[in-house]
């Protein structure tokens, strides 16, 4: 699928960095991002010092990109879940509403089942959220067409052959 350039508008920022703040308290993360699939960075709630947020974004929408191309050589039409344990830190990665990836990531003071349990959850609270502003959007897009159309909208191909007839 390809993915426009997401506008996110004041009063739905405002509810997405609810959820992710809640999410990351209630799931005892240590930092929530939310990223689009071109891997821009929507909104953040954590523990920021010594990480860097914009490659941090631009790789997991690498790593689900990739992902996506592995469900697809399987026969799946993706895999909404990823899961990456490290030493110190742990990684869930979920895709939300087919274009938005949320990922937590996570330390021994939290649990993949937590975690799971939270990011369920929160993801049917962002869901309708990313469908408003997307239909928001296309209201804009479709605003602005109609107030800038073409000088030559009402000009036809019969008024163009005549042109080169005369």
């Amino acid at each position: 699928m390809a993915v426009r350039d997401l506008f996110i508008f004041e009063e739905e920022y405002s509810k997405l960095n609810s959820i992710i703040g809640r999410l990351r308290e209630e799931a005892n993360a240590k930092v929530v991002f939310l990223v689009d699939k071109n891997g821009q960075q929507i909104a953040v709630d954590g523990e920021l010092h010594n990480l860097d947020t914009t490659s941090l974004a631009s790789l997991t929408a690498g790593n689900v990109a990739a992902t996506d191309g592995l469900a697809h050589l399987l026969g799946e039409k993706e895999f909404t879940i990823l899961f990456h344990e490290g030493e110190r830190d742990n990684i869930h990665i979920s895709v939300i509403a087919q274009r938005i990836i949320l990922v937590v990531i996570f330390d021994h003071r939290s649990s993949l089942g937590l975690v799971r349990l939270r990011v369920k959850k929160a993801s049917t609270e962002l869901t309708p959220i990313f469908e408003t502003i997307l239909q928001k959007v296309s209201q804009k897009r479709e605003a602005i067409k109609k107030k800038f159309t073409s000088p030559f909208a009402e000009i036809t191909d019969e008024d163009i052959e005549n042109l080169f007839q005369s």
